[in-house]
Formats: structure tokens, C-alpha cells, sequence
């Protein structure tokens, strides 16, 4: 059995606890949250024992194996690196961190400790993107790539009220991109690599995050536009364009349903069956390789996701968004 803590008690480690409890290996041991009430509300629902508000004892808590670090995404290094120096197995929620120099310090925390570390980015394990990947040469040669992942948020309410929730706000390293594009930018570099160049506009919100914005990645065949927004829905579908016919896909951020449309009309769906929770692939990815003494995902590679990094701060250095954790 895998002995995991979780940090964050929010409703993504809900859905991870859900998740990962249908995984083989998986045992929830610990709880933690700076604020004990809530840590031992969240220990209860899930029948957990061990209860912490020091992070560092944590951390440093023999009874632990690995944890799920889903704090505000200015903490994700610090937290990480703390866990991987004690030698746990960190499977941190997406982005990965900040920026590049904080991924690159967590890739080599987890090489100097001999401990696993993957970014928690569900799409690239899900059996529906995976048939994707696995059906695209059917549409000949990739000439355009297009996601889309406009969603309204519910803080965003909050936010026009006056508040600060984390995800508009630049000391958590927030906004629309963090948060969404990067569901439609990761399945871009998993399937296509690096771009020759990054274009990127977005609408920045007073606060200084952005709220919704763009992205065109160039590369020597074609192009992948990217559109994201946390203040506006959208009900446009995404798509893969070939010389052959076009993958036509629900959900970036988790596809249920894909279909391939030939040019000559025909058309192939090329949906598999998949658990409703998305989340249990990549739990179930993560307690495997710990199992086979693995210390990094060839899926969620520590390349792919350095790759993302990079693109997303280049996307917001060209549309001004700066985060204090870029100034450390």
C-alpha cells in the first residue's frame, strides 16, 4: 500500500480521494491545513487519523509515503521541494509551479532524493485522449491544432463583489491561464512538442491576472491556436485538422467523445469507455510507477512539463503578467 497525505482540502482532493480510492495501492493516511478545524473536518469525512497544520511534520512523518499537494500554485514548489527533500513521492496538481526556475528546482529536488515527482495534468492519461493520439495519422498531415476552454467561474462573482479569491489574484500565481489554458496547451506539447514560436494576447484584469486570452504556437507544418477564459462560457468544440479529415473533440480538458470527419464525408467515432472520474488515470499512473520504482511518468514527462512552463511564461511576458514568485 501506497500511504498518502494530501495538502489542500479543497474540492479537487475530494475528487483525487475519489479517484485514487478506486486505484489498487492506494491508502489515504493524512490530512493537512493550516487551519486545524477544517483539517480535522476533512480527516473525518474520510475516516483518516493522522491530522497536521505543520507542514514540515509532516513532511518529515515517517507514517507517509507520498502526497497530493493541491495548494494555491505560488506554494506548489516550496511544498513540493520540502516533501521531495524528506524523501516522499509528490504528485502535485497542475501547473506545476510558478515558472521555470521553480521546475526546474523541483526536477532536481526529485533527482538528488531519488523520489517521484508528476505534475497532476489528468488529459494525457485518459483512454479518450489517448484514442486520439493514437488515431491521428488517419487525418493525414496535422495542418492546425484548436482547443478551447472557456468556463465562467463562479469566483470570478466574487471577484467583481471586491474580493480576492486565489485564482484572480497575482500573489497565488492565478488567472485564466494558470488555470485553464494550460489544459489546452499541454495536450499541444504532448502530442506535438515544442513550437517554433509563442504569439499571446490576453484581457488582464485590474488585479493584474488575466481573465481570458489566447495563444498561437507555430510550428513548421501548421499551428496551434489555444483559447481559454475564466470570465465568459463558450459551447465551441475542439478540434485537430488534417489533410485527410479532422478529429472533432468534445472536452480538451477531458474528452468523452471524439469523431473523426474524412473529407470525403464519412465520418468514425472513435470514442472508448472511460470512468466518470477522470482523475483516476493519472492516480492510477502515479501509484503504479511508485510501485515499479519508477521516479518519473514517460507520459507526463519532467520535458513535457518544463516545455509547458516555458511556453506559459513566455505567454505572459509578452502580455504583462508578472508574478512575485518570478521576482524570488
Amino acid at each position: 500500500m501506497v500511504r498518502f497525505g494530501v495538502v489542500g482540502t479543497n474540492w479537487i482532493t475530494e475528487e483525487f480521494i475519489s479517484a485514487a480510492k478506486q486505484v489498487d495501492g492506494f491508502c489515504l493516511a493524512a490530512v493537512y491545513s493550516r487551519s486545524r478545524e477544517k483539517a480535522q473536518a476533512f480527516a473525518a469525512r474520510h475516516q483518516v487519523n493522522l491530522v497536521f497544520t505543520d507542514i514540515k511534520e509532516m513532511a518529515q512523518d515517517q507514517r507517509l509515503d507520498a502526497v497530493y499537494i493541491a495548494s494555491p500554485n505560488s506554494l506548489h514548489a516550496e511544498q513540493t521541494i520540502l516533501f521531495l527533500s524528506n524523501k516522499k513521492h509528490v504528485l502535485c496538481e497542475k501547473p506545476l509551479a510558478s515558472n521555470t526556475k521553480e521546475v526546474k528546482a523541483m526536477f532536481e529536488a526529485a533527482r538528488d532524493n531519488q523520489v517521484l515527482l508528476m505534475e497532476a495534468l489528468k488529459t494525457t492519461f485518459l483512454p479518450n485522449f489517448l484514442a486520439i493520439q493514437r488515431n491521428l495519422p488517419k487525418i493525414g498531415r496535422v495542418r492546425r491544432y484548436f482547443a478551447n476552454y472557456c468556463q465562467y467561474s463562479s469566483r470570478y462573482d466574487l471577484y467583481k463583489e471586491g474580493k480576492q479569491p486565489n485564482t484572480f489574484n497575482p500573489a497565488f500565481s492565478g488567472g485564466a491561464l494558470m488555470d485553464l489554458g494550460v489544459y489546452c496547451l499541454y495536450p499541444a506539447v504532448a502530442l506535438f512538442g515544442r513550437p517554433q514560436k509563442v504569439q499571446a494576447t490576453a484581457f488582464l484584469l485590474d488585479s493584474g491576472v488575466d481573465g481570458a486570452g489566447s495563444l498561437t504556437l507555430s510550428y513548421p507544418d501548421g499551428d496551434a491556436v489555444l483559447m481559454y477564459s475564466k470570465i465568459t462560457n463558450s459551447s465551441v468544440a475542439s478540434e485537430i485538422q488534417g489533410e485527410k479529415g479532422n478529429i472533432v473533440i468534445d472536452k480538451i480538458a477531458a474528452p468523452i467523445k471524439s469523431v473523426i470527419e474524412y473529407r470525403d464525408g464519412s465520418t468514425e467515432d472513435i470514442t472508448v469507455p472511460q470512468s466518470e472520474n477522470s482523475m483516476y488515470y493519472e492516480a492510477k499512473e502515479f501509484i503504479n510507477l511508485i510501485q515499479d520504482n519508477k521516479l518519473e511518468s514517460a507520459v507526463n514527462s519532467f520535458k513535457t512539463s518544463l516545455t509547458v512552463m516555458e511556453i506559459m511564461e513566455t505567454a505572459r511576458q509578452q502580455f504583462g503578467l508578472i508574478f512575485p514568485a518570478d521576482s524570488k
